[in-house]
């Protein structure tokens, strides 16, 4: 979920675009519709700045904002913080997609599914607490699902008044989860949701699905050769850490909030599963590296399926936030450590208390997901899930229950953390982008 994005930042991918899934740069056929100065309109809405104008595609207009939020919407004298958003304007007759990315927001251009199956508007909004929408006296319990639900309520709230056509949320993975528990807790704000590869810890934070789903995906021999891999690398830990170290060194960055380039070093190797399914897939077995490879091939295997830039302190103290959230209410996954009996050095390393600071508190609240849980088998209403087949981040999918209505559970077989409504079977491709343009009234 995290360390296959962070690392998509780090190879200076378009975060948003890939886990959303379409490609950067609308179309510059389309001709813009609506005010002729859509900025001044903007600059009206109470609360709203533009912070820069982008030269964009023809037919479109492409904005930085920021929205003024409270910090606490329960008590918003205390203060607030500026959210914030990009804005990608096609007309004000169109649809406007809502994407919650989940963690911070690139301020590049780009366009999600939803966006480009609508010819819509697209609004994409920074987590608070991530990125620059962070307040200054930041109290950590206001970091919770309620509260960026808020954000986004208010989001919609503002720019309805210019955008008054049918409204669509999205968001891949922990942006995925983000777009279901605003629909959670403001199930009118807009005209139908799709969800792309989000997760649903909802039994516990250290719930068995995991494990189950990684004893069983792909084939025996992958699953072997991927353990075989984990056993070298750590039987190879002496010499591979003091390159890993060496390399934090040339650039000036270092582990203290893990603790040492050791256990970022183990904590790489017990995720290495996990990152390998959810971003490859069966067809990248093959490249796995056998037990007696060289400790280059296996190094650099590791560091490009687990991301071990994503340990050192100049990326791991950006995304503070999301381990605090995955230690109060979103949950984790555990990791398979059987096979590695003797060779592991520090229990529980992989929690999210290892990146989180000590001094910050972390209690766990099941009852948080349980909740969103309950409310989408119950009251569920205009809901898509696209999730990939193979994908472990999914192990335990959102699913509908008797009380969800015009909802709907795809599944792109063998698919990974990138699934897509393009990737899907053609019928069930139909089906979904059918209901997304009825949702739209497009």
């Amino acid at each position: 979920m995290l360390f296959r994005r962070i690392g998509q930042v780090l190879a200076q991918a378009t975060v948003a675009v890939l886990l959303a899934g379409v490609a950067a740069g609308p179309a510059a056929a389309a001709q813009e519709t609506g005010p002729a100065d859509i900025r001044a309109a903007i600059e009206a809405v109470p609360g709203l700045r533009v912070v820069e104008e982008q030269q964009a595609a023809s037919g479109f207009r492409f904005f930085v904002l920021t929205l003024h939020q409270p910090t606490d919407h329960r008590h918003p004298e205390k203060g607030g913080f500026e959210q914030r958003l990009t804005l990608l304007h096609r007309g004000t007759d169109r649809p406007t997609v809502l994407y919650t990315s989940g963690y911070a927001v690139s301020t590049a251009q780009f366009r999600v599914e939803p966006t480009e199956l609508l010819d819509a508007n697209q609004v994409s909004t920074e987590q608070r607490f991530f990125g620059t929408s962070r307040p200054e006296s930041a109290d950590w319990t206001d970091l919770d699902i309620r509260q960026a639900a808020a954000d986004h309520h208010r989001v919609v709230e503002a720019l309805r008044a210019v955008y008054r056509a049918a409204w669509i949320s999205t968001g891949g993975s922990k942006g995925g989860m983000t777009t279901v528990y605003h629909r959670r807790f403001y199930p009118q704000d807009v005209a139908g949701s799709v969800a792309y590869s989000a997760p649903n810890n909802v039994d516990d934070h250290e719930d068995s699905a995991y494990l189950d789903f990684l004893r069983t995906v792909g084939t025996p021999e992958c699953r072997g050769a991927l353990q075989a891999a984990q056993r070298a690398l750590l039987e190879r830990r002496t010499a591979l850490v003091a390159g890993y170290q060496a390399w934090a060194d040339s650039r000036g960055d270092g582990f203290r909030l893990v603790g040492s380039a050791d256990k970022a070093f183990e904590i790489a190797v017990l995720r290495a599963p996990f990152m390998f399914w959810q971003g490859r897939g069966q067809a990248a077995c093959p490249a796995v590296p056998a037990p007696d490879a060289s400790d280059d091939t296996l190094y650099g295997w590791l560091s490009d399926v687990a991301q071990l830039q994503v340990y050192a302190d100049s990326v791991a103290n950006e995304f503070v936030p999301y381990f605090y959230q995955l230690g109060t209410q979103l949950g984790y996954f555990p990791v398979e450590t059987a096979h590695l009996d003797g060779l592991l050095r520090y229990p529980g390393a992989t929690e999210p208390r290892t990146f989180v600071p000590r001094d910050v508190p972390l209690r766990y609240q099941p009852q948080a997901m349980r909740d969103v849980d309950r409310w989408v088998r119950t009251h569920g209403d205009r809901l898509m899930f696209v999730n990939g087949g193979a994908d472990p981040s999914v192990a335990e999918p959102f699913r509908l229950g008797r009380g969800s209505r015009d909802s709907y559970l795809f599944q792109v077989p063998g698919g990974t953390h990138a699934a897509r409504i393009a990737k899907l079977p053609a019928a069930d491709a139909a089906t979904a982008s059918a209901t997304l343009r009825r949702w739209a009234a497009v």
